[in-house]
């Protein structure tokens, strides 16, 4: 899917962080649309068909929480939720409405650009067939096989059945509970092992990682440029 035929809706009532994203992602050759709050958005979502929804939290009249629940109820569209809040329950609010993502402010436009490519990224169905480069890691889940500088690691099932859900759902939090279930493996202690383990064949600098990162609080998420 091709940045031009990209339509994303950005909801927020300051006229100055509208704009900025606006401008901003029009400038990465996304078509985009605003609304200054809930009421506006949904008559635009009666309208037109939207690939990505921005939304600000904190809004006069109907929220983003609860605009998100509307939304999901009846459009099957991600939502990246933007909030002054940063705190970890205000981010699991958002995602139990129904939100993709989540980003407080003030944040960097790049950041919820690498964002939105991640969702992007996300619609699209994993091929097994097919090599994945997460970084300079190059993935064959066929052959079981991560190679990173030259240097070829296998991975096990467990460890593939990670990186295909992943894969899949790059941008995604991974809570243990669901990383558990996911690779069979119960205990928590074991499922931070696993994922040290496979940073340690994904990233150049494991202890400091770009692409396998924690989310405190959360769980884990894996990045791809």
């Amino acid at each position: 899917m091709e940045n031009n035929k990209i339509h994303i809706l950005v909801v927020d009532d300051d006229d100055g962080i509208r704009n900025l994203l606006k401008d901003y992602l029009f400038n990465n050759n996304y078509i985009v649309s605003t609304a200054e709050n809930g009421d506006q958005a949904k008559k635009k979502l009666e309208y037109f068909k939207f690939d990505i929804i921005i939304l600000d939290v904190m809004m006069p009249g109907k929220d983003g929480y609860e605009l998100t629940k509307e939304i999901k109820k009846n459009i099957n569209v991600p939502v990246i939720l933007l909030t002054a809040k940063g705190e970890v329950e205000n981010r699991i609010k958002g995602l139990e409405f129904g939100a993709n993502d989540y980003l407080g402010k003030p944040f960097e436009p790049k950041e919820l650009l690498l964002r939105i490519k991640n969702i992007i990224a996300n619609t699209k169905k994993l091929d097994l067939n097919i090599g994945h480069l997460v970084g300079k890691a190059e993935i064959n889940l066929n052959k079981m096989i991560i190679k990173l500088e030259e240097k070829n690691n296998k991975i096990n099932n467990s460890e593939k059945k990670v990186l295909v859900e992943m894969l899949s759902n790059p941008g995604k939090t991974f809570s243990r509970e669901e990383i558990g279930k996911i690779s069979g493996i119960s205990q928590e202690r074991s499922i931070d092992v696993m994922i040290t383990r496979l940073r340690q064949k994904l990233e150049i600098n494991p202890k400091n990682p770009k692409y396998l990162q924690t989310i405190r609080g959360s769980g884990y998420v894996l990045w791809i440029e």
